[in-house]
This record gives C-alpha cells, structure tokens and sequence, in this order.
C-alpha cells in the first residue's frame, strides 16, 4: 500500500500549478485497490469570490461522461439487450444508408456507399467512421458545426437524425476516430431500455452507486456548487500564466434540456464520480451493489482497435495507447513509468477532469480541475509521474 506521507510532496506540486496560475484549482483522489488512501483539494471553485474547490463542488465532465455511457451499455448487453457486433441500424434504420467520404475527396460531396453497416463494438471503441466537429480538424466538422448536431435543444433521435445527412469519415472497422459515436450510442441505450438515456443513467447507475449529485442539468440550489470555467492564457502553451471566464460550451445548465449527451453532457461533484470509480476498480461492484460481471469488464479493457491501429489525436501524442470499448489502453509505459502501467485504462474530459486505473499496480486516480483547454495539460502528467514514482520506490 502507497504510504500517506509520500503525498505531501505531490500536494505541493498541485498547489505550485494553482499558485502559478496555470490551473484555478486541483482536487485529486488516489485509491489503494478501492479505498481512498489519499484526498487533496487546493485551489478555486470561484477565483473572483475566493471560493475554495471541495467535495461537493459541481464539474462539467465533458467526456468523462462516455465512461458512464459505456457501462450503460455494457449492462445492457449482460442482459441479452444486444450482441457487441450487431449492427446499428438494426435498432436505428436510418444508419443503414449513410454516406462515407472517399479517400481522395476534394469536397465532402464526393462520397461511396458504406462497405459495411456499423456495429455497435465499433460505437463503443470509436471505429465506426464517425467524426465528432468540436476540434476542426477533419473536411467534415464543419457540416457537424452548421447542421447544429450537438445543440442543446435536440434529443437524441434528432441528433441522429441530423448525423445521417452528414458523410462519415471513415467506412466502419477501418481506424480509430474520436468521435460522436458515444452519443450514438446513448440513443441505442434509450432503444433498448424503453428509456430515456437519462432515465437509464439514475435508475441502473447513478441511484445504485449513491451518486446524488450527477444528473445532465442542475437545480437553481446548485448554482453555487458549480465551479467557474476558465480559458488558459494560451491554449497552445499550457506553461503559459494567466486565466480568464470562459464561455459555457454547452448552454445553460440551470434547465432541463433535450440533448442528454452520452458524450459529454454530464455534471457532477468528485465524491460522486469516485463511486463510480471505486466500482471499476472493485471489478464491478460498489458497497454490496454490483453492476458488472468481472468478465465484462476485462472485455471493456481489451483492444478492439484494428491490427496495426492506434489511438491518434492531432492536438496531443498518445503513444503506445490502443482503444477498448469505453477505454484508452496503455500498452507501454511512459517516461518514467514502471511496468506496472503496462495494461493502464482512462480517459478525461477536455475541461480537465481525467481518470485513470492500474490494475498491475492495484491503484487509481481521479485528478480535476476546470480549464480550457484540460485533457492534455502537464499538471496531469507530472501528478501521474510522482504516483507511478512512489510504486517505483515502494518496490525499491
């Protein structure tokens, strides 16, 4: 077990990011198997107020939100919902006739039929073709941008509705691509539960675990709970000082809305999200509640990506990181990173929330924060290097 006072010097780095003005606050959580061997809140919920960061802190999870959305999925299909290589538009016709841009397209109207009808496997491990229009990066955002697809005031069928006059990216199976797959999914759970999606999410996770302040909106008593969101100085140097308010992403979070993104929708405080994170280290069972079978699981944590395929963003390197069904994979250790990391599952969210588990070394960690761009930044490498330093030592 990780030893209490070897935390003191990772406390003091996480104050050293607050004080320097790169992050407006840091509230980490370290399990030892799933007991919290380590809490540590420093830093802002709101720097114009002085409010300090704590447990019951709202933040947007952004794309911690997908993790969830898998397990829904995975409970699902434990309960002869679905088959993992059953294809979409069986449950959604729609899918059945898309488009797919051609390889040497020089306008997005230059597409061929699919050469193979998607696959639920392929939603949950971001193969199927899709694209996702929040990072610019590929000739399709745009269309995503303009037809409005992550707007607020659509509900999940519209959402796919308006996805089918858009041309996938890829024809399904071939590579991995971040994508909007997961919301896509989301409306598959709506299908196969009889459900709306967040209906789902109480009734099968959210109450089961105890999770009382998750939800895809916030009551007006909440309001002060939510931590402020801050744009970094300069988004292409994280090392730069300075934050600013940034701008809600999402709309207005103080009403029901329709979009109940499986992307990305999801507020919630730590304290919540440890619960469902204690679950996955316990193999699926939190406080006598188990949601998971352990073998379902262990499918969520193997590679699903094609041979020779890995894990690529344009805006950060992942290297030696391969995709299961919900989860980034690390094959490899990083810099400075003992074996244990080998077999090391995660994700976060692009405000700064990021999760992770080694099942080697039996820990995991849960480091937040709320600043533009978040997923990459160094404070979560440097946080990750020192834990993984201390298993190092500990086997010294």
């Amino acid at each position: 077990m990780l030893d209490k006072s070897q935390f003191e010097s990772i406390h003091a780095s996480l104050d050293r990011w607050v004080q320097l003005d790169l992050i407006p606050s840091a509230a980490s959580v370290v399990f030892g198997g799933s007991t919290v061997i380590d809490e540590y809140f420093t830093g802002y919920q709101n720097r114009e107020t002085e409010k300090l960061i704590c447990g019951d802190s709202i933040y947007r999870l952004f794309s911690n939100t997908k993790l969830i959305t898998s397990v829904a999925a995975m409970i699902l299909l434990e309960e002869g919902a679905f088959k993992l290589d059953d294809e979409a538009a069986r449950y959604i016709p729609k899918l059945a006739n898309l488009r797919v841009l051609q390889e040497d397209a020089t306008s997005v109207h230059d597409t061929e039929p699919l050469e193979s009808q998607i696959t639920v496997r392929q939603l949950l491990s971001h193969t199927a073709g899709f694209s996702y229009g929040i990072f610019m990066d590929t000739p399709i955002d745009p269309l995503y941008r303009s037809k409005r697809i992550l707007h607020p005031g659509n509900d999940l069928e519209e959402l796919v509705d308006a996805l089918t006059a858009i041309p996938m990216l890829y024809q399904p199976g071939r590579k991995f691509h971040y994508s909007i797959a997961t919301d896509v999914l989301g409306r598959l759970i709506e299908i196969w539960s009889g459900q709306t999606f967040g209906e789902f999410l109480a009734s099968r996770i959210f109450s089961p675990l105890g999770m009382t302040s998750t939800s895809f909106y916030l009551s007006e008593q909440q309001r002060e709970q939510l931590c402020v969101l801050y744009d970094g100085a300069d988004p292409e140097n994280p090392y730069q000082p300075g934050l600013s308010v940034a701008s809600e992403i999402s709309g207005d979070y103080f009403r029901p809305r329709a979009l109940e993104s499986g992307g990305g929708g999801l507020l919630g405080t730590i304290s919540d999200y440890r619960k469902f994170w204690q679950m996955l280290i316990a193999d699926g069972s939190y406080n006598g509640v188990r949601l998971l079978q352990s073998e379902t699981l262990a499918l969520m944590r193997t590679n699903q990506l094609p041979a020779g395929n890995v894990v690529e963003f344009r805006q950060w390197e992942m290297p030696n990181t391969v995709f299961g069904l919900g989860f980034a994979l690390k094959q490899k250790p990083a810099a400075r990173e003992p074996t244990e990391a080998i077999g090391e599952y995660y994700w976060g969210g692009i405000a700064g929330t990021h999760s992770w588990i080694a099942p080697r070394a039996n820990i995991g960690v849960l480091l937040f924060t709320q600043r533009l761009p978040g997923y990459w930044l160094p404070f979560f490498h440097e946080h990750k290097r020192a834990i993984y330093g201390m298993i190092r030592t500990r086997a010294c």
